[in-house]
């Protein structure tokens, strides 16, 4: 039996036992593997480079948790808007659904940060230092000897040094680049949060890439799982043709062939497909759960149908539809994508609506705590916290007045200075007549003088403010 045959009743990557078998994929040549190569190199200069791109003397995306702060591209926003997010991300997620509805599992093979920094980073590591599939099956197999524990101890010192750069640009996106370099510099105990953040996601990104890897795709990552709900038969799947393949030309088969004549199928069972993949699987067994649609076995499996001068796409990308029709299918819109198209398109229009009518100073109002109101003198006075957010790039004076006699606005500066990208709060005193009050309420309304500082013009809003007082 071949040491690639893989059994029919448990994983490729466990053994009769059950205990784990790291798969160690071969090197492959090909077209899908050139283009993956090119958008890994793409993808991870885009996850290293981007914390550190400035729009507008801001970093281009920072997700600030801590102060309730986040960057969008040029987009300012704080946390009263972060209903905007839920917006971003279902449009990224009905997104993820559409490209899977009609290419497949894709993302996993193509654009996941578990195959990009695995196949892309680490594997890489791993043939630098150990060799080749064949040396390090080998060395897999050996007793642990001095050659085998430097090879593996240089390894894993490079996977923590690769894991630490990683952790350390993932912090870059929720604390900035500034602070993160600042950071740097000082005590982990100085800034004790982000330390024991960053240990602990470098141990975790250590464990993951550099031992855990295709477990996560198979026990961890729910995607696999739900992959059949969004997929139908006409999307599309790295797939084996059987018909063009089967029977395959083992030596029974050959024998057969030579005593009752009949055709045997292009498939030489070389199992090269098998020494290639990534997650320890058999294409040929049809559509699994495990495949991330990868296409090293495609490319493994064109180069030998080149070698042996039989048409390539043995192995390719199709769908079930044109497997069944016996034609390469291409990717087509079913009503399931148009759906999520419409999702996407949804979340894109009403983000764009809330953006367009989103105020660059936003201004809140709440009652301060304790009493609800104060008498003196005659008068009585409501007490507000007054919070006014400034989201643009320029600074901003506010006042206060209303048109009513007899009611006073007292704040600690008038007008009311907030900085470019900044929060001001202080405190409004609205002091009006006893006798104004009708069932212990009085309705006014608020006018907000905001004035640019760059251009010094002057928009006006009303606002109405309920004040509370003494039943009369």
């Amino acid at each position: 039996m071949n040491e690639f045959e893989l059994h029919s009743d448990r994983l490729g990557t466990t053994d009769e036992l059950g205990r784990r078998i790291f798969p160690q994929p071969a090197d492959v040549r090909g077209k899908y593997r050139i283009g993956r190569m090119q958008l890994q190199a793409i993808l991870i200069f885009v996850f290293l480079g981007l914390p550190w791109l400035r729009i507008g003397n801001r970093q281009a995306l920072l997700f600030d948790i801590a102060n309730r702060r986040f960057e969008f591209f040029g987009l300012s926003l704080r946390a009263h808007n972060a209903p905007l997010l839920v917006l971003v991300f279902g449009a990224a997620l009905f997104g993820l659904f559409f490209v899977t509805a009609i290419w497949g599992r894709i993302w996993c093979g193509w654009a996941c940060p578990q195959t990009v920094f695995i196949d892309g980073v680490f594997r890489r590591i791993e043939r630098w230092i150990e060799g080749g599939a064949l040396e390090r099956r080998k060395l897999d197999r050996s007793p642990m000897t001095v050659r085998k524990f430097r090879l593996r101890s240089v390894k894993w010192t490079l996977y923590l040094f690769v894991s630490l750069i990683l952790a350390h640009s993932f912090l870059a996106y929720f604390v900035g680049t500034d602070l993160l370099a600042k950071m740097m510099t000082q005590a982990p105990t100085e800034h004790w949060t982000s330390f024991s953040f960053m240990a602990a996601l470098t141990g975790v990104l250590v464990f993951n890439f550099g031992w855990f890897r295709e477990q996560f795709c198979v026990i961890a990552c729910p995607y696999g799982r739900f992959q059949s709900v969004i997929m139908d038969s006409s999307s599309m799947i790295v797939a084996y043709d059987v018909d063009r393949g089967e029977p395959r030309a083992t030596p029974q088969a050959k024998v057969l062939q030579k005593t009752h004549g009949g055709k045997l199928g292009d498939c030489v069972n070389c199992y090269r497909c098998v020494q290639v993949c990534p997650v320890g699987i058999d294409i040929r067994r049809g559509l699994q759960m495990e495949c991330i649609a990868c296409t090293a076995c495609a490319d493994a499996c064109d180069e030998v149908m080149t070698k042996v001068k039989k048409p390539t796409g043995l192995i390719r990308y199709d769908s079930l539809l044109g497997l069944k029709n016996k034609s390469k299918s291409p990717p087509r819109f079913t009503p399931r994508a148009g759906f999520y198209g419409l999702g996407i398109l949804t979340c894109v229009l009403s983000l764009v609506y809330f953006l367009e009518i989103m105020k660059p100073v936003d201004i809140t109002l709440l009652r301060a705590s304790g009493e609800p109101y104060q008498v003196q003198s005659g008068l009585v006075i409501n007490h507000f916290k007054l919070e006014i957010s400034n989201q643009s790039d320029v600074g901003h004076e506010l006042d206060f007045a209303s048109a009513e006699p007899g009611l006073e606005l007292v704040t600690a500066l008038r007008p009311v200075p907030v900085e470019a990208n900044d929060i001001s709060r202080s405190s409004l005193f609205i002091r009006v007549a006893k006798d104004r009050f009708n069932a212990g309420q009085k309705t006014i309304k608020l006018r907000i003088l905001d004035t640019d500082k760059k251009t010094g013009k002057t928009l006006v809003s009303i606002k109405e403010v309920t004040l509370v007082g003494p039943f009369n």
